[in-house]
């Protein structure tokens, strides 16, 4: 039977006897939020880092976006800001420097009804459209409250399901007060990148490398 034991600094943490991926995710998760990071950048929630300095904005990409306020003013907190063009749908494409385990997200908004309401989120899509990201089968749906798109704010997400993301798609549905546009303030990732995860803390004592968890 295959068994996983978590050490750091030579301690032993935990334990987990069993082939149950799920389990062994969770206890992932559980120990790299201790500062599993090592360190580094710091970040609104304890043990992980503002990943902005990870965005490849070359490749990033949206759909539906105003000429005269565009994506990158939303990856940035300056002045600027993201409008919808024609209807208030957004299709965003985030592109990454390297994979990164994402956590959690900052979406911010005007209080005037045009701040996003319903996302969707997909991971590693090279090509989606707006009828793809209606009909598709996303990795997380989020309802946003007006209390979530207010600075400040962090939206936890399913981390075990964004455990390695090289690019974030993110479908804008609606908006706060039905309007004709919506329009995105500032969109910030929160996270880890995949090489500060300390996996070496994570080993196997018994079973065979290979072993079926099936």
């Amino acid at each position: 039977m295959p068994t996983f034991h978590v050490y750091r600094g030579g301690a032993k943490l935990d334990e987990l006897r069993g082939a149950d991926p799920v389990a062994l995710e969770k206890m992932v998760e559980k120990h790299c939020k201790g500062g599993g990071g090592g360190g580094g950048e710091s970040g609104p929630v304890p043990g992980y880092q503002d990943l902005s300095s990870c965005i490849d904005k070359s490749r990033c990409e949206c759909l539906n976006e105003s000429d005269q306020h565009n994506f990158r003013n939303a990856l940035a907190r300056e002045d600027g800001y993201l409008e919808s063009d024609c209807d208030e749908q957004l299709l965003l494409t985030v592109a990454f420097t390297q994979p990164i385990r994402l956590h959690s997200l900052q979406v911010v908004g005007p209080d005037d009804g045009r701040a996003p309401k319903t996302i969707k989120l997909f991971i590693n899509q090279t090509a989606i459209d707006f009828d793809g990201a209606e009909r598709g089968q996303c990795v997380q749906e989020l309802n946003l409250s007006k209390d979530d798109v207010t600075e400040g704010s962090t939206i936890p997400l399913k981390y075990v399901k964004f455990q390695n993301v090289v690019s974030l798609t993110v479908f804008v549905q609606d908006n706060q007060g039905g309007e004709e546009t919506t329009v995105l303030s500032y969109i910030g990732f929160i996270g880890q990148t995949r090489e500060k995860s300390d996996m070496k803390d994570f080993k196997r004592v018994s079973g065979k490398e290979g072993e079926s968890h099936g």
